[in-house]
């Protein structure tokens, strides 16, 4: 595995634990809500994750859209798929988000 993805994915796991550890409701809450929103539904999960990694990028969080990229490849997400969300993350939120467009496909191709 590629150094950065493993930094990435240790890091997140960790921060996540520590969070969690804090025992607040509404926190947890929210994980519980974000994990579930992800599953299959009238909406396939692999669908789910396309529409986050879309609004990730919209929204222009890296982490977020690092988190997707490898959702949608463990969903099976084409390199052509991939970069009709590009399209779309950057129709909708304009040209501020080609910069977060090329750090993904830098962690696309690490993947």
């Amino acid at each position: 595995m590629n150094e950065k993805v493993h930094e990435f994915r240790n890091y997140r796991e960790e921060m996540n634990r520590r969070l969690l550890e804090a025992d607040n409701k509404v926190i947890k809450r929210i994980f519980n809500l974000d994990t579930n929103a992800y599953t299959d539904g009238a909406l396939s999960a692999k669908v789910k994750e396309m529409l986050g990694l879309a609004t990730s990028m919209v929204l222009r969080c890296d982490d977020c859209i690092k988190y997707h990229l490898e959702k949608c490849k463990e969903h099976g997400v084409s390199t052509e798929e991939l970069m009709e969300i590009f399209a779309v993350a950057n129709l909708v939120g304009g040209t501020i988000v080609i910069p977060h467009t090329r750090r993904a496909v830098e962690y696309w191709d690490l993947l």
